[in-house]
């Protein structure tokens, strides 16, 4: 019993996997709380299927390679992050609306492309996500993604949550409320980008949401969202790495799903919020 579990510790490709759980999750699970406070679990999705369109462009000009997806899905998701954020600002219609238009347009022609380039077998990974087969040079690239994402958040703290409760008065005490909303908008595009050999472009949208909403079913504490998000995500995908290998089963589907579970349970027996206690008050 003891051998079966220590045995995903003895393969180096394994350790790559766990560690590279463990700073995706604690970086998504910080980053998450700003989706959750914002309510922009909607337009973050839409970008998550924008990173599709951005890699058929990469494979298109220089093959289907770990570098060229990243830079691909980084660059679509920013010109369709950012651009609809351009587009609210200077027409009448709302970010939500623009945001719909570009992602559904960038998404059609990146599933006519990849068809085109016939290359639908490969793709499985960059959907799904194989974090079994990090690199050392994968997981340092993450590191730094990690330090850099977390660094800037935790620095702008306070004048981002600011902007995000009460942009008017943020304005009124000199805070650069647009340049922030665009940063924390890049920000969080990286971060999406950083889970994708994790959990692909289609399940990465629950490890950026999941952990910050779980906990905040738990707490009325805005302070809370952010590292507990953070222990819970690096917590839970670390343990679905674990039982993804254990059980046979996928790691990428397998974090998304742990959380999922986690989640259930919050909702069900939170003290305050859960379903169970408000139905016996």
């Amino acid at each position: 019993m003891i051998d079966w579990l220590l045995e995903p510790f003895e393969h180096s490709f394994n350790q790559r996997a766990i560690l590279a759980a463990l700073l995706i999750g604690i970086t998504n699970g910080y980053a998450s709380a700003f989706v959750v406070l914002r309510k922009s679990a909607l337009k973050v999705g839409s970008l998550s299927h924008a990173l599709l369109p951005g890699i058929a462009v990469a494979i298109l000009i220089a093959g289907l390679h770990d570098w060229s997806a990243f830079l691909g899905s980084l660059f679509a998701a920013l010109l369709i992050g950012l651009g609809s954020l351009a587009v609210a600002r200077g027409s009448r219609l709302d970010q939500d609306s623009a945001l719909a238009i570009l992602y559904t347009a960038a998404f059609s022609g990146g599933i006519i492309l990849l068809r085109r380039l016939n290359v639908t077998q490969e793709m499985e990974s960059w959907l799904f996500g194989n974090i079994m087969g990090m690199t050392d040079k994968d997981l340092w690239t993450n590191f730094w993604i990690s330090a850099g994402a977390l660094g800037i958040l935790t620095a702008l703290h306070r004048p981002l949550l600011m902007t995000l409760f009460d942009a008017e008065v943020a304005t009124t005490l000199g805070v650069p409320v647009r340049i922030l909303n665009y940063l924390l908008m890049a920000v969080l595009i990286i971060v999406l980008i950083s889970s994708l050999q994790a959990v692909g472009c289609i399940l990465a949208l629950g490890l950026l949401v999941t952990p910050a909403a779980t906990i905040y079913l738990l707490t009325d504490s805005t302070e809370a969202l952010f590292w507990g998000g953070a222990l819970l995500g690096g917590l839970a995908s670390t343990f679905a790495v674990l039982a993804g290998w254990w059980l046979d089963v996928e790691q990428g589907p397998a974090i998304v799903l742990t959380l999922g579970a986690v989640f259930l349970i919050a909702f069900l027996f939170s003290p305050k919020y859960g379903v169970i206690r408000k139905r016996r008050s």
